[in-house]
């Protein structure tokens, strides 16, 4: 057991490296994966639909290719989920909605495409609210993910089950979705990487929105080498996306060493006067004095994001009120209530409200724009709050702060997301209760190569990562 367990520990790199050099065989590894799946996985719910025999049949036919010499794929060999938000050919995705419960689809989503193409063997699918509504992660289908670190408090979301599922090594990369922060905001609970690439550099296809520029794609992985990897497998154009960048991937894939001394790198850890939990600002302050290590200018600003919590939430309605809409109308009982509300909220929303979300989102960009002109990075609070109750719906208020509705708690993301800016959470530091929290960097406009560099430099130093859920052993 403890030799499975360290396999499913490596690197997504090295685990690679040894797949290709023959140490270590496609169907080794995922053996080793599906025993951590099933010793861990009822403890925290992370992986909600499981093809052991598809995946055992997948690893066989990758390493006979491999013994016949054929060309291999940057992820070869390597187990992965897909957030039950992407379509999987031949495999249940239900969205974590009782609706689409048994539905089955004939077809790929490009994100899950690619990751074929490259060589991964899918296992399963990871758990998320429904219609990844809300970051934490519980629906009707198949009930609540927990965080590995303490199972009585929640993972985030929306992407969830894949944060968990790297934490506990059951995988080796997930991939996932961000909104308002779905994939910052669960790594940040579970001490993983997550990082939210600029609109288009993840082509998406199929959805109802095909020029909606708040929801992204993106990966997940246990280190910013690893999410390199897999950036660059999941990043490049697409004629079925017509907002995807035209950039090929394969350029991220290699983390150039570089050296930081006098980047200017701003400090703004409430993000100009968000409330932020105690707990929180105090692992960030802990962790300060490694950007002075790394020769970082470092000045506490922050950005004028003033309008930003009004875009999002304009812009999210209108979203809602496209995508469900229709389920409305048939019968409102088919909804959870947040989505209910969200979906009425779009629909009410009269031209000239959705004409000044427009042009306040072009002012936001444009004053974020001359901000990191003048700064490379922005440091800040990933969640305002540590991993809470996973019988508690959402946070409603912070230190003393009422929120006023379910969103609200995630600003320090949401606003970010309104910018449209990369971003990435990285393990920081726990709670002296031993919860995980991470870091927001932001980087600056479609700069991920300098945000993926800066991202290491600091993991690096800290470790933090390094520190695995006490259920694993």
């Amino acid at each position: 057991m403890a030799l499975d367990v360290d396999v499913c520990f490596l690197t997504a790199s090295e685990l690679a490296r040894r797949i290709r050099r023959g140490a270590l065989s496609a169907t080794e590894a995922l053996l080793a994966h599906l025993s951590q799946v099933e010793r861990v996985n009822p403890a925290v719910n992370a992986i909600v639909t499981l093809d052991p025999e598809g995946a055992l049949a997948a690893a066989r036919a990758a390493d006979e290719a491999q013994a016949r010499g054929e060309p291999l794929g940057p992820l070869h060999g390597l187990p992965v989920a897909h957030k039950d938000h992407f379509f999987t050919r031949g495999m249940r995705t239900t969205f974590g909605s009782p609706v689409f419960r048994d539905f089955v689809p004939d077809h790929d989503s490009i994100i899950v495409e690619r990751q074929r193409a490259a060589g991964a063997i899918t296992i399963g699918k990871t758990n998320m609210p429904e219609f990844g509504a809300g970051s934490q992660t519980f629906n009707e289908v198949f009930g609540a993910t927990r965080n590995p670190y303490d199972p009585s408090k929640t993972c985030g979301g929306s992407s969830g089950g894949a944060a968990v599922a790297l934490a506990c090594g059951m995988v080796a990369l997930a991939d996932g979705s961000d909104l308002g922060g779905s994939l910052r905001n669960p790594a940040n609970f579970c001490n993983v990487v997550g990082l939210r690439p600029s609109i288009g550099r993840v082509a998406q296809w199929p959805g109802q929105d095909a020029w909606n520029t708040l929801a992204v794609a993106g990966p997940m992985a246990r280190t910013v080498e690893d999410v390199a990897l897999f950036l660059s497998v999941l990043a490049g154009p697409d004629a079925r996306d017509p907002i995807a960048l035209d950039e090929a991937g394969a350029g991220f894939a290699t983390i150039a060493e570089r050296d930081f001394a006098g980047t200017r790198v701003a400090w703004g850890t409430d993000l100009g006067g968000l409330p932020v939990e105690r707990a929180v600002s105090a692992v960030l302050a802990s962790r300060r004095g490694v950007f002075d290590d790394m020769g970082c200018a470092v000045e506490e600003a922050s950005p004028n994001l003033s309008g930003a919590d009004e875009v999002f939430q304009t812009l999210r309605g209108v979203s809602f009120a496209n995508a469900f809409g229709d389920l409305l109308d048939r019968d409102p009982a088919l909804l959870k209530d947040t989505i209910v509300w969200n979906t009425r909220f779009g629909r009410a929303l009269s031209g000239a409200e959705l004409g000044r979300a427009v042009g306040l989102r072009s002012q936001i960009f444009a004053r974020m724009h001359a901000f990191m002109e003048r700064y490379e990075f922005l440091i800040a609070p990933v969640n305002q709050v540590v991993p809470f109750s996973v019988e508690q719906p959402y946070p409603t208020e912070i230190e003393g702060v009422a929120m006023e509705t379910y969103l609200d708690w995630m600003r320090s993301c949401s606003a970010i997301t309104v910018t449209g800016h990369p971003a990435i959470s990285v393990p920081c530091g726990f709670t002296a209760g031993g919860l995980p929290v991470g870091v927001q960097i932001v980087g600056r406009y479609r700069d991920e190569r300098g945000l993926l560099q800066f991202a290491r430099a600091f993991e690096q130093r800290t470790q933090t990562g390094l520190r695995r859920p006490p259920l694993v052993g």
